[in-house]
């Protein structure tokens, strides 16, 4: 598990030093996030913050997977055969870069208008379902010497459910609206200083635990734990590679966080957001965990849905649950500090990765015992 921690370390290590160094550029380029005129008055205050600064996680993970695989040379042979970088990793970083284009076309169509406009809806939602769908197919392709695809076409809940098997479409199908709620999840939930960044740290952190778990007992390794056929393990393809990626964005967005918690310093924009959401989409398809996500990524859903709820009691009712929506904004007319909402989501996201991964280890403890 050393890979895991150099990971984490580097990116951490260029995340929290290249930031400064992003928010000097942007500024001098005038990057300034646009900031919405309907939203709340407090966040007027923040206008010329620079944006974009998703760019820096997203080099960081990059340049930190590169490293630990360098570290590898050193381990043993079940860990020097995945040297060579995988299918899985092209899926994973593929989702987090690509998906975080989409998001710079949309801040940089922002600081050049000089409105919170960007790009429009049709094209945002064009780019994201092109990704996903893109991705899914790759995740699907046939493994080659492997026995195993990165994705899967059965429904996984903390394992592939065996008698769930949707076929190949449907699969990538229900791939694609994951990486959209994913996405968007992570994007409306990105509204405070450091809201979205600690709870994407938290989310990803418990992937990266959950594919660390599932090499230390990997179906693959047929030498080690897997020769023992009482012992239970996981059909899932390249684990250490899902771990290095989890484990290095983790460590990024720790870095990023320094600068990017209140007062921010520099946001994440579009650019972080759609990354985060399609790699954590791209997280729970490889460990084969759809069903966890929105237990372990609660908040994001809990957000995504005040405003879902806001939308249909307007155009049904005329009137709105909450004062303000996505839901931190509600506390934020309701009298409460930017600090005092964070923390407290924070708790909400915390509480939402404990079950998840309580529940994915007790299905662990259930078998074995």
């Amino acid at each position: 598990m050393r890979s895991i921690i150099v990971a984490i370390l580097v990116a951490f290590a260029v995340s929290l030093f290249g930031t400064p160094l992003a928010i000097k550029a942007f500024t001098r380029l005038k990057a300034a996030q646009p900031i919405r005129t309907d939203g709340p008055q407090t966040h007027l205050a923040k206008k010329g913050t620079p944006t974009m600064g998703g760019v820096v996680f997203i080099f960081a993970t990059v340049i930190a997977y590169v490293v630990a695989h360098l570290s590898l040379t050193t381990l043993p042979e079940k860990q020097i055969a995945q040297i060579t970088p995988t299918i899985t990793a092209l899926v994973l970083l593929g989702l987090f870069v690509f998906s975080g284009a989409v998001g710079f076309i949309d801040d940089f169509l922002k600081v050049r208008r000089r409105n919170s406009g960007g790009l429009n809806k049709r094209g945002k939602l064009l780019g994201q379902l092109l990704v996903g769908a893109a991705f899914g197919i790759i995740a699907l392709s046939d493994p080659g010497s492997n026995t195993e695809t990165v994705g899967s076409t059965k429904i996984s809940f903390v394992r592939d459910i065996g008698w769930l098997d949707i076929g190949k479409v449907a699969a990538i199908v229900l791939f694609v609206f994951v990486v959209l709620g994913a996405t968007n999840g992570v994007n409306l939930t990105d509204g405070l200083d450091g809201l979205a960044t600690g709870t994407s740290v938290m989310v990803i952190g418990a992937y990266s635990f959950i594919a660390a778990w599932q090499y230390q007992h990997w179906c693959a390794d047929t030498s080690g734990y897997a020769a023992n056929p009482n012992n239970y393990c996981y059909a899932v393809r390249d684990p250490l590679e899902v771990a290095m990626i989890a484990a290095a964005a983790a460590g990024a967005l720790v870095g990023f966080l320094w600068w990017n918690t209140s007062p921010a310093r520099i946001f994440m924009g579009d650019t972080g957001a759609l990354a985060l959401g399609g790699l954590i989409a791209g997280l729970a398809m490889s460990t084969r965990t759809l069903l966890l996500l929105p237990i372990i990524g609660g908040l994001f859903v809990i957000i995504t849905m005040s405003l879902v709820i806001q939308v249909i009691s307007f155009r049904t009712t005329g009137k709105r649950v909450f004062r303000m929506s996505p839901l931190h904004h509600h506390f934020e007319l309701a009298g409460w500090s930017q600090v005092n909402i964070v923390v407290r989501f924070w708790i909400i996201g915390g509480i939402g990765v404990a079950i998840g991964l309580g529940i994915f280890y007790s299905d662990f403890l259930r078998v074995m015992g």
